[in-house]
Formats: C-alpha cells, sequence, structure tokens
C-alpha cells in the first residue's frame, strides 16, 4: 500500500445532435428538436428532447445553452448561427450526418471523424485541421469528448 491518495477523475458534458426523423437534421437553422445527451466518462446518464422555438440566430443560441448544452452536433449552420452558438460558449460539430444513435454512440467512443458521418459536398480527410465543405467552410477537427474538457 502507498501513502498517495486515490483520486477518480469523472468527465462529465451534455452533447446536443440535431434530430430530424431518427437522424441528424441537415440544417441547424430550421430543426426545431434536439435530442441532448449528459454524460459521464463516456457513458449516457440521461437524454431528453428539447424543442427550439425562436427562429433568429442569438434566441436560438439562448435555448440550445438553457439546455445546459456544451457540445452541439448538427448538419449544415449558417455563418450567423454557428457565430451566435460559439458566441453562447458552445462548441459547433458541423456538417455530421447519419442515424441519430450511430452519431452519439460515435462521439462517446470518438469516432464521429468517420467519413461515414460526412455530410454529403463535404471532402477531403478528416484532420485535426479539419475538412472543407463545398462552400469552403472549414468543418470541425477530431474533437473527442477529452479535448472538449480541456477547454474549460
Amino acid at each position: 500500500m502507498t501513502g498517495g491518495t486515490d483520486v477518480a477523475i469523472f468527465i462529465c458534458m451534455v452533447i446536443a445532435v440535431t434530430n430530424w426523423q431518427g437522424g441528424v437534421s441537415p440544417v441547424f437553422d430550421v430543426s426545431d428538436r434536439l435530442c441532448v445527451v449528459e454524460t459521464s466518462d463516456g457513458a449516457e446518464v440521461r437524454r431528453a428532447t428539447v424543442l427550439l422555438k425562436s427562429r433568429d440566430p442569438f434566441g436560438r443560441a439562448r435555448e440550445v445553452a438553457a439546455a445546459g448544452v456544451e457540445v452541439l452536433i448538427c448538419g449544415a449552420v449558417s455563418h450567423a448561427f454557428e457565430n451566435a452558438l460559439i458566441s453562447s460558449g458552445i462548441l459547433v460539430l458541423p456538417f455530421v450526418c447519419g442515424d441519430l444513435e450511430a452519431v452519439i454512440g460515435a462521439f462517446l467512443q470518438g469516432g464521429l471523424m468517420d467519413n461515414r458521418f460526412l455530410m454529403p459536398g463535404c471532402f477531403g480527410k478528416r484532420q485535426n485541421h479539419g475538412f472543407r465543405c463545398r462552400r469552403g467552410r472549414r468543418a470541425h477537427g477530431g474533437v473527442l469528448p477529452t479535448d472538449i474538457n480541456k477547454r474549460r
């Protein structure tokens, strides 16, 4: 036995995925439903559905932030909405597509970088510097749940 103290580190975060018919909504700006998942140490603890009512960027960002969301996973998102979300302290992971359960599972396991979750029209290898979509906008890079906690 050593004279030290055992320390447990718990990584908790709240993620949200835009939800449309069981998949990631193609466009955040007009999506009205979020699947909000509270996690601890890479496992789902709680899940809820949040309905979004506001149509203006900052009103919508306030709604997302009020749900405690730290990371938003979505399809396409306009610059206005993305900037409003970022200004509210929310990390935005855009240009993601796929089945809701598969996307959540991939995020929790650090596998969201798989090209099967890349929206059509986006190209290039997902690296730490991101990738580009049709209009040349930069999408998220290799973000893992542990990377998000480093931002706190």
